[in-house]
């Protein structure tokens, strides 16, 4: 489990980016990199993380489902995942 103030940086950083997404756009179009200097730096979406949605895990993370390695592989095993079964041969 990770800590509850990285997790709660990294959604302050997801409102952050959609808030001036529409902001950035504009400016980036326009060319005008000083003023798209002066936003923020949590308003790039490139510092946001892709993080686990139950444990907040940063590493293993499956785009897909959402989860990390972890919890997907217990998910999966309780049968709560549509479609995913455990593969044999």
């Amino acid at each position: 489990m990770a800590k509850k103030s990285v997790v709660a940086r990294e959604r302050k950083r997801d409102k952050v980016v959609a808030k001036y997404a529409a902001k950035r756009a504009a400016l980036k179009a326009a060319g005008d990199y000083e003023a798209l200097d002066k936003l923020p730096k949590n308003a790039s979406p490139i510092r946001l993380h892709n993080r686990c949605k139950i444990t907040g895990r940063p590493r293993g993370y499956m785009r897909k489902f959402g989860v990390c390695r972890n919890v997907f592989r217990q998910i999966a095993s309780e049968g709560k995942i549509p479609g995913v079964t455990k593969a044999s041969w």
